[in-house]
Formats: C-alpha cells, structure tokens, sequence
C-alpha cells in the first residue's frame, strides 16, 4: 500500500470513530409519568420524586429522560395514556397521583417496571401479592387511608363536637371510592357519628354535592384525596365558607389557601422514597423484591382565620398537636 494510501485510510478511520462510538452508547433510560392530576397539583410531587433519584445517581436532562402524561383528572383516558408509554417505550412508569394511574399501567405492562404511591392499601386494591414481596412488575409506596379516615373524623369531631351530620365528599369515578367510603363509613360508626356521602364527578356535581349537605343542614365536611379535588382547592374552600361548612382536608395546600384544617400524609418523603426506588430499578433491582414501603408520617395544618370567620375556637389540645398553625 502506497504511505499517501496508507494515511487515507488511517484518517478515515479516525474521522468515523467517534460516530460509531456514539452510535455503539446505550441510550438514556426514560421514565414515563403518568398522572390523573394536573400539572399544577403535581410539582410538588414531581420534585420531590426526583430528589429521591438524584439520591441514586439520576438526573433528568444529564443522564435520564422522562415523559410525562396527565389525564386531568378524566380516568378514562389513563388506559389510552399508560398504552401511549408502553409503546414508546420507557424504562420505567411512574404513577402519580394515586391508585388510578397505578392500576392503569398495571393493566398496560406486565414487564416494564411500575412505581406507585398511593392512599390505602395496594394489597386489598390488587396492586401487589403483599406489602413484603410484592411480585410482579409493581412496587412502591403506600399510606394506610383508613388510619388517617379516623383521625380526620377524630380531628373534625374534636374542633366541631356538636355536630350531628358531618358530609363526606365523594367521586364515583375514583377506583378507591368504595374502599375510603367504606372506612370512612366505619370510622364514623365506632364514635357513634352520622354520616351523609355526596357524590361528584365534575366542578358542577362539587357545587350541587355542597348544596345538598347545606340542605341536610349538615354540621362540617370531610374532603378526601382526589384528582378532582385536589387540581380546585380555591373553589373547594370557596364553597365551604359560601355554605360555613368546617371541612377538613387531605392536603395541607388546601389548609394555606383557606380552608379550616387538614390532616394527612405530605408529598415529600412518600415521593422522594418512591423516586430512590425508581433509581434502584433503572439500576437493576426488580420491583418483585423490593418491599413496598408503608408511610406513616402525617401532618395536621390548622387555619386560625379561617376557625375565626366560621366562629369556631379550636382547643389549644389540637392546636398543641399540630405542625402548622396559620394566623
């Protein structure tokens, strides 16, 4: 070979290198969000999330990529939306927001990793064989919602003890509908309170549902985790003052745009616990043998404007417990 051939073909292929190098990386993981709620009520969620993969090593937009999809807070999207991300494909999904989402991509993928945080117990709503080994694809993080039902009663009936009817907000479109309604029916029963569910599935059904417990001259509302409820906390505690309704809520956001009180788990460590297991499956563990994780840290918010403008002295026993008071 002539030495000006010779140098061609070694340039050549020094040029290509690179190129087939890059060619040769894998490519970045991709987590697929899928969401009931919106946008809005899910940054909180979301930043917490991926706190807890930066623990493990990952960083969207550095060496992770995501996909995000909200069915804002219409459930019979999800199944459409989880289809949508397993034919992408992602590495793994994450469900947002609840059991929907979670039970949504169980039912699209029986191989890509799934990651939920959720109200209740997955076990009892089909999610996992068992909290210790969860087989399948599935794993995550879970807050008892029949313990925090009892203590929202417990809280409401504390600061309201003269009351006869209490309203439970409910949204039939919800798959945890029963379960909650059901231990919220419970919960009642054992300290001898009268309960009355009022049913809603759009902002509309939410103005109706309030209209009907002021007619029933009910005394205090209980308001649970939804994708509805949660993506309208200023119009929920709007209602609630409109009709001078003591309501309690899952949230503490709800608590700090006016409502009276909430009582329930925060965003943060639920979702930064289920992001570490996120970043522990993209690095080879299985969802079958990580444990689902139980939560047990809640918070109660009280809003002492609020408390005034309803007439209502909330005993310094509730307010000596609670982890926030707004004055």
């Amino acid at each position: 070979m002539r030495r000006r051939d010779f140098n061609k073909a070694i340039a050549g292929a020094v040029a290509a290198w690179p190129f087939a190098a890059i060619a040769q990386q894998p490519a970045m993981p991709v987590i697929g969000y899928l969401s009931i709620g919106s946008a809005r009520f899910d940054a909180a969620r979301l930043f917490a999330f991926r706190r807890g993969l930066a623990e493990t090593g990952y960083v969207e937009g550095r060496n992770l990529e995501s996909d995000y999809r909200s069915a804002e807070s219409h459930h019979d999207q999800l199944a459409a939306l989880a289809a949508d991300l397993v034919r992408r494909p992602v590495s793994l999904i994450a469900a947002i927001g609840g059991l929907a989402p979670a039970l949504a991509a169980k039912a699209a993928s029986t191989s890509i990793p799934i990651v939920f945080t959720i109200p209740g117990d997955p076990v009892r709503q089909g999610l996992v064989d068992s909290l210790n080994r969860p087989g399948g694809n599935l794993t995550g993080v879970s807050n008892l919602a029949g313990v925090v039902v009892s203590k929202q009663l417990e809280v409401l009936h504390e600061t309201v003890p003269k009351a006869a009817l209490i309203g439970l907000l409910v949204n039939p479109a919800n798959p945890t509908v029963d379960f909650y309604a059901n231990d919220t029916e419970a919960a009642a029963s054992a300290i001898g309170q009268k309960l009355s569910v009022a049913k809603a599935t759009s902002e509309k059904d939410i103005e109706t549902a309030f209209a009907t417990l002021a007619e029933q001259h009910a005394d205090a509302i209980l308001i649970p985790s939804d994708a509805l409820f949660n993506s309208i906390p200023e119009k929920l505690v709007m209602l609630a003052a409109r009709h001078a309704l003591p309501a309690i809520y899952a949230y503490s956001e709800f608590a700090r745009a006016g409502g009276l009180m909430s009582y329930g788990v925060s965003f943060g460590e639920p979702y930064r616990q289920t992001g570490i297991y996120a970043g522990r499956i993209l690095k080879g563990e299985k969802p079958a043998d990580l444990p689902v994780i139980q939560g047990t840290r809640v918070e109660l918010v009280v809003n002492l404007k609020t408390a005034k403008a309803l007439g209502i002295s909330v005993p310094l026993s509730l307010l000596g417990r609670a982890d926030e008071v707004i004055e």
